[in-house]
């Protein structure tokens, strides 16, 4: 009912603003800043945080309702031009630079913050809430503040004490990102055109669990009956939103953790389905499970050579740069060029994606197609597992330089990547990329037709999992372990489950009730 009524209300926007009286009618202004960036702290990488321009979603486009209904005002996006923490000192750089637009872009009716909630910076314990704590100095405590947010991400004290309006995704794989954000969005436009402004309430409640995605993907149980409670709590009569927040397990603040977040008119209401959340998350802790069967490497290989399905999927989990891996250790890739399964060509034919290795690809360059080219790949700078790999074999494609590019297909649509494919033995190594997803369009490399395929990457994306005949996960090494009572925490609050599930007492699960800046301060 609720988005009904939204969609109504934009859909009285667009009238509005048809009409010659709306035409003089002053817009709301609203920003929007973020940053988007998950990242492992146990790995001796380190990167710069780039300030990116932010470019409007296509639901805000300058001809669409949403798009029409605010003057938007976008400063900068946070992104990562690598894996590990990030510089302190590129951090400051990024925060005074977005904080200068924001202020020039003065005033705001209301601002949106499009945050992931995962990002480690060196010597700082809460990138994403300190930021928006900067923000506020500039905006003021009255402007109405929309938060969206990766499930993954940390909700802090701070982020939620600077957020009036609160969203996180509901689903992981990520399917429904898009829907998300823009949920926020419109209930932040739902209430400035109403004139409610801001929830009464805000409810918080943290949940002594740390679980990675790969263990709680909402395509299996218990995640998948844990996250069908959202929408029935956000239909709860006075509730606006509601989200569950898994937290992010490689990192360690104090802000990792489990959370739980409704907002809503009602106190008892919005109270009642937090704490229903909260409970029910805490009650299925120990079903959280991997969604495909978990072995070690090798037993995971030996399955895959044993296999009559193809293309039998292997995930390379322990260094998977979609979850905050660095994307170039080299462990796994180590260990299979050892098996004599696929030393020669008549053995199963395997496609491992990827491995960095920009030197490589200019031998293979060189070489040109058909060519022979060798090379250290991988682990140039995350190293702790696993020395550079030296890779030896045939070249099967590589992508033309720079200054071949076409200006039709792949290249035009920005979709350029300068890798190669080199085959040694049965095995297509991807390199030039930490992408578990390369474009191979091109390549001649058609993965649903071999019989193995090794991606670095936890649960599988729809691109592999809707393609697969079979699928293991394997423990592999790398910054993002699947191991987390070997982690080496120690900034978390303790206990967590599940590494102290042999001794830690229930807890008490209390909702709190966060203020709003405005409340807290009086000003």
């Amino acid at each position: 009912m609720k988005k009904i009524i939204s969609l109504l209300l934009i859909g009285l926007l667009v009238v509005s603003f048809g009409s010659e009286a709306a035409a003089q009618a002053k817009k709301y202004r609203i920003g929007i800043a973020g940053i988007q960036i998950e990242n492992s702290v146990f790995m001796p990488n380190r990167q710069p945080i780039v300030g990116s321009p932010l470019n409007l979603p296509d639901y805000l486009s300058p001809d669409s309702a949403m798009g029409q209904a605010a003057t938007w005002l976008p400063s900068l996006m946070g992104r990562g031009s690598g894996r590990g923490p990030v510089t302190r000192e590129s951090y400051e750089t990024f925060v005074n630079r977005a904080l200068e637009i924001i202020e020039k872009n003065k005033p705001y009716d209301a601002f949106w913050f499009f945050n992931h909630g995962a990002c480690s910076v060196d010597g700082v314990d809460d990138p994403e809430g300190i930021f928006m704590e900067k923000v506020r100095g500039i905006i003021g405590h009255d402007v109405l503040v929309s938060t969206t947010m990766d499930l993954h991400g940390n909700v802090s004290d701070r982020v939620a004490l600077y957020s009036d309006i609160i969203t996180t995704f509901r689903k992981a794989p990520h399917d429904d990102s898009r829907e998300s954000h823009r949920r926020g969005v419109v209930n932040l436009l739902d209430r400035l055109t109403s004139g409610k402004g801001r929830p009464a309430y805000k409810a918080w409640v943290a949940v002594p669990v740390l679980v990675s995605g790969e263990w709680s993907s909402t395509r299996a149980e218990p995640a998948k009956s844990l996250y069908a409670m959202v929408p029935e709590v956000e239909a709860m009569p006075g509730v606006l939103d509601a989200g569950i927040w898994i937290g992010y397990v490689w990192g360690d603040d104090r802000r990792n953790q489990g959370v739980v977040m409704v907002v809503g008119d009602d106190k008892e209401q919005v109270g009642a389905g937090a704490k229903k959340l909260a409970q029910k998350f805490w009650d299925v802790r120990n079903q959280f499970t991997l969604e495909a069967p978990g072995y070690t490497l090798e037993e995971c290989l030996d399955l895959a050579v044993a296999s009559k399905k193809k293309p039998f999927f292997i995930s390379d989990m322990g260094d998977n740069p979609g979850g905050g891996g660095s994307g170039e250790v080299t462990w796994t890739l180590a260990r299979l060029l050892k098996r004599p399964e696929f030393g020669t060509p008549k053995g199963k034919s395997v496609l491992y994606c990827s491995i960095p290795g920009s030197e490589m690809v200019e031998a293979a360059r060189k070489a040109g197609v058909g060519g022979h080219a060798e090379g250290y790949v991988g682990a140039m700078t995350d190293n702790s597992y696993e020395p550079p790999v030296w890779l030896s074999g045939t070249v099967v494609y590589v992508s033309p330089a720079p200054e071949q590019r076409t200006s039709e297909g792949q290249f035009s649509r920005g979709r350029y990547t300068n890798i190669a494919i080199i085959k040694t033995g049965s095995i297509y190594v991807v390199v030039g990329t930490s992408s578990p997803t390369p474009y191979l369009e091109g390549s001649g490399i058609d993965p649903s037709k071999m019989d193995i395929v090794m991606v670095k990457q936890g649960y599988l994306v729809n691109q592999w999992y809707n393609m697969k005949a079979d699928w293991v996960m394997a423990f592999t090494r790398g910054s993002v372990d699947q191991d987390f009572k070997s982690l080496p925490y120690k900034h978390i609050i303790r206990p967590m489950f599940p590494i102290d599930a042999d001794w830690m007492p229930e807890p008490e699960l209390n909702v709190i009730f966060v203020p709003s800046a405005k409340h807290k301060y009086g000003r």
